[in-house]
């Protein structure tokens, strides 16, 4: 068993027969066997680790039950890692898309297996034991969100993947409707955030590649032996790979680093603390919000003036993607526990945005 996988969740099996049969003619020793285990991480998209023939492959497949219109969109994150992967390397490579329901349930791919640390509850002993280790993870995490934002999407052709016009307004009312469809509870301070979001929309920098979910448990830490042998000397510990590309496109990079902030600095607030939102970063060692943004700005050389309003776009976005996950609970398509207290999630996270938009200094940590 690895120590980044487990057992595979009651109701989440998969069926290895017809699996199998699929793969027969597209990866080597499929009709040998295959070996199955569950990446435990995660509140939507269903992640495996398979063996076939002494090699791993992860395998990635929707949510089960219903789900919101074009969310989950396992082929279009499998077409955009395609365009990515020869451009970024921390993007992984893919090999075969299914989509054929009949075969699993749902649209599915196969990818490369990574190698490295994912951090999310706790810090794993081989990273803790590293000197300074906090702070060079920080640097290592921005400077991948940097390289990220560098690409060249005209040259490289990935501006396909989307229409950078008019992208933070589209980002807005989309993300409006889908609170509208996922709505359990009446919150008005939801309304207001929305509206505020509409009237006080900036200008937007030259579009980049957005990730649109960039976090630090959807990126793997580089812990080779090399990077052991330098631990001492290494300015920052590099980023291996970047997961979960569904929801990327083209656009302003700004509203993918508000997002990024939203898992990194607000942790501490107190409407999240009082509702169990963890994060590694709130410990001691790792940057604040005021050292993200500026090694951010050296090494990007865009202007966060504006930085505010992305911080509340981000957690308005963050709001609605929990509250999808807890409508799905609260109607019986999902019956897994961790969902249970997404509500009160939600609601702080409401309540958070609604709180910065009021204040002079909108956006200033505390």
């Amino acid at each position: 068993m690895h120590l980044d996988t487990g057992p595979v969740r009651p109701g989440e099996e998969l069926n290895l027969s017809s699996l199998a049969d699929w793969l027969r003619g597209r990866i080597a020793g499929a009709e040998r066997g295959i070996t199955l285990q569950q990446f435990p991480s995660g509140h939507s998209n269903l992640t495996y680790l398979l063996q076939i023939d002494g090699i791993e492959y992860v395998l990635r497949r929707g949510p089960l039950g219903p789900v919101a219109p074009k969310a989950h969109d396992m082929g279009r994150e499998f077409r955009v890692l395609q365009l990515v992967h020869p451009h970024f390397r921390e993007a992984p490579n893919v090999f075969h898309l299914c989509e054929d329901p009949a075969v699993l349930g749902s649209v599915f791919f196969l990818m490369e297996r990574r190698y490295g640390l994912i951090l999310r509850d706790e810090i794993p002993p081989q990273l803790a034991k590293l000197p300074n280790y906090a702070e060079r993870a920080s640097k290592g995490f921005v400077d991948c969100l940097i390289r990220l934002h560098a690409i060249d999407i005209s040259r490289t052709g990935l501006i396909a993947l989307g229409k950078p016009e008019g992208f933070l307004e589209r980002q807005v009312q989309g993300w409006a409707d889908r609170w509208k469809r996922a709505t359990t509870d009446d919150m008005p301070k939801m309304d207001r955030v929305i509206r505020w979001l509409i009237d006080h929309q900036p200008s937007s920098p030259a579009p980049t590649l957005v990730h649109n979910d960039y976090k630090l448990d959807n990126v793997m830490f580089m812990l080779s032996e090399d990077v052991m042998l330098s631990a001492h000397s290494a300015e920052r510990i590099e980023i291996e790979a970047v997961l979960d590309w569904e929801m990327a496109t083209v656009g302003d990079p700004l509203a993918d680093l508000g997002l990024t902030l939203c898992y990194w600095a607000w942790v501490e607030a107190p409407q999240l603390r009082a509702r169990g939102v963890p994060s590694l970063t709130s410990q001691p060692g790792w940057y604040t919000r005021d050292q993200f943004l500026q090694r951010y700005a050296e090494g990007s050389g865009r202007d966060l003036s504006q930085i505010g309003y992305y911080e509340v776009l981000g957690i308005f976005k963050l709001a609605v993607i929990l509250q999808q996950i807890y409508y799905r609970f609260r109607r019986g398509q999902t019956q897994d526990a961790r969902f249970q207290n997404f509500g009160d999630r939600v609601k702080g996270l409401v309540e958070l945005a609604d709180s910065l938009i009021e204040y002079p200094k909108m956006g200033k940590s505390t």
